[in-house]
């Protein structure tokens, strides 16, 4: 008798995405998510990457303490409108 095991190929964490602006800086939480902090160190919100069928999404959330969850701001494809939705929320 034999014993099969299967191994699962282990998660590889993103690098942060380039933000065009100056304004805000990523900040690593997770293996894909980084809280958004602007120039004063102040949190605006998270950005998580969401793997998709036609590439990476980008995901606005902002944390609800009270819950300890995360809620959706919205969903981009391009890491500079993820973060300017948290930036004008």
């Amino acid at each position: 008798m034999s014993e099969r095991t299967s191994a699962t190929a282990p998660e590889v964490p993103f690098a942060a995405p380039r933000l065009s602006s100056e304004k805000e800086h990523l900040v690593r939480a997770a293996d894909h998510l980084w809280r958004v902090q602007d120039s004063r160190e102040y949190v605006l919100g998270h950005l998580r990457i969401v793997p998709d069928p036609l590439g990476l999404r980008y995901r606005a959330e902002r944390l609800h303490l009270a819950t300890g969850r995360f809620r959706l701001i919205g969903e981009f494809w391009r890491a500079d409108d993820a973060v300017a939705a948290l930036r004008h929320c």
